[in-house]
Order: C-alpha cells, then sequence, then structure tokens
C-alpha cells in the first residue's frame, strides 16, 4: 500500500495537497464563525479583515513554534524553515498568536462583542476546524503518521518507512468528540430546565470546558502516539497542554462563581438556584 500523495502537478504548477487541505479548513473556519456571529445578533462584516490577520498570526505562531521545537534540525537544514507545504505548523504556536491578535482586533472592531462571548463562540468554530483539518493537513502532508505500527489499522505515509499509526485520523474523532460536547453544553446554557430560552448569561464554560479537554487530549496524543523521549518538541507541546488545562479550569472556576450570582437573581425559581445550574 502506497502513501497517500503529498503533491500532483497540474500541467507545470506542482500543488500540494497539505496546502489544499489548509485553505479549505480556513474557509470553513471563516463561514461557520461568520454565522455563528449572526445567529447571535453581532455583525460580521468586520470579520473579514480580522481573520486575515488571525490567519496570517496563526501561520507565523505555528511555524515559529515548530521550528524552535525542531531547532536541531534546522539548525543544518535553514532553506527549510520557511517550507510549510511540506508540514511543520504547531497548533499551541498558532494559538499563542492568534488568540491575542484576534481578541485585540475584535476589541477594535467589534467593541459591542465581550471578549468572553467571543470565546465561547469560537471555542466549537475551532473545535470543528481541528477536526476537519487534521484530516486536509497533516493526514496529507509528510511524515504525518505517528509511531510505528502492525496493527491492521496503521497506514503509510510519505517520508516515513513501515506502517505508522493514523495519529490524524484518530485526532480528527477526538476533535469532533470535543466539538459535539462543546455544541451540546451551549445547547443547554440557551435554555432553562423548562425548556424556555435563557439569554444574558455569564459566558466562560464552552471555551474552558474546551481548553481542558484539547489540552487533555493534546498532551495525551503526543506522550502516546507521537513524542519522542528527551525532544524537546514534545516536551513543550506536553507542557503546553497541561497549562492549557490549568488555564481552562480557572476559567470554569470563575464562571462558576458568576453563574451561581447570576442565578440567584436571574432563575426562574429563585429559592434554588443549583436547580437551574448549568454544571
Amino acid at each position: 500500500m502506497r502513501p497517500i500523495p503529498v503533491v500532483f502537478h497540474i500541467g507545470p504548477l506542482q500543488v500540494h495537497t497539505y496546502g489544499i487541505g489548509l485553505a479549505l479548513t480556513f474557509w470553513f473556519g471563516f463561514t461557520y464563525f461568520e454565522r455563528r456571529l449572526r445567529r447571535a445578533g453581532y455583525a460580521s462584516e468586520w470579520f473579514v479583515s480580522v481573520f486575515l490577520w488571525i490567519i496570517f498570526s496563526a501561520v507565523v505562531g505555528a511555524r515559529v513554534f515548530h521550528v524552535i521545537s525542531n531547532l536541531s534540525y534546522y539548525d543544518h537544514n535553514p532553506v527549510q524553515v520557511f517550507a510549510i507545504w511540506h508540514g511543520g505548523l504547531s497548533s499551541f504556536g498558532g494559538l499563542i498568536f492568534a488568540v491575542p491578535t484576534g481578541i485585540l482586533l475584535t476589541r477594535a472592531r467589534c467593541p459591542e462583542l465581550p471578549i468572553s462571548r467571543a470565546l465561547d463562540l469560537i471555542a466549537p468554530v475551532l473545535m470543528a476546524s481541528w477536526a476537519m483539518g487534521r484530516l486536509l493537513g497533516p493526514q496529507l502532508m509528510v511524515a504525518g503518521g505517528g509511531h510505528p505500527t502492525h496493527q491492521w489499522f496503521g497506514m503509510y505515509y510519505a517520508g516515513q518507512s513501515g506502517r505508522r499509526l493514523p495519529v490524524p485520523i484518530f485526532q480528527s474523532l477526538e476533535d469532533f468528540s470535543v466539538f459535539l460536547i462543546l455544541i451540546a453544553i451551549e445547547r443547554r446554557l440557551n435554555k432553562w430546565p423548562d425548556g424556555s430560552v435563557r439569554s444574558g448569561y455569564p459566558n466562560g464554560l464552552v471555551i474552558g470546558t474546551g481548553m481542558i479537554l484539547w489540552g487533555i487530549e493534546r498532551t495525551l496524543d503526543e506522550h502516546l502516539w507521537l513524542g519522542e523521549d528527551g525532544h524537546l518538541g514534545s516536551l513543550l507541546v506536553q507542557i503546553a497542554g497541561v497549562a492549557l488545562v490549568i488555564g481552562g479550569s480557572l476559567v470554569l472556576l470563575r464562571s462558576r462563581a458568576r453563574w451561581r450570582a447570576w442565578l440567584a437573581t436571574n432563575a426562574p425559581d429563585h429559592s434554588d438556584p443549583v436547580l437551574t445550574s448549568p454544571t
């Protein structure tokens, strides 16, 4: 069984499947978030220019983090630093650069949208995009597989010898599962127990849950399927995953306290606000 082609030609033009996958994923993320903005009652025209800056900062951050994590290789192959069509974009690096960029520009372009609300809106979009991106990105790039395996589900990847764990497929399933969980939480938050619409509640539960689940996922994936003992990049990914879990836990604790205070004055049955709590 041959590896999935990572490049093909249209006449003299060389096309990398990894690049096509990234473009489709970015398009999906933009379209989905714009739709969620409109459904939440916010204008969306401002997001076009902001999204372009987010993409740029995400790609730069993802590449910088990847290069730092694999500095020994790029010290001997400096020309490859800019060869992103071969893969090598770190999700955590992209977040570190893109999230502050998105927050600053959102405050400037759409001040009526609270940042906490924006983060709750974007969390399911990120998970759905990562689920799609795993299949259209790492699955179609050079050396996209995990550790060697002899299991029946092992796959061949360009640039790697033997059958490999199809980690991009595993991660896609994990990310889609987290997406479904976040959507379920969001739907529960939007309804009181009696089925009536609930609005104006404190934000943070969706993004906090997403941070915890994705942080656990990435840490375990790196430790079990992708990482190499003593490798700087693997260690950084696992540290970043743990930090994300801690950060998400703090967000949830703060949101929980705000929910209790909010429910005390807004719940239909004020006698026992815990009964109408989302968690």
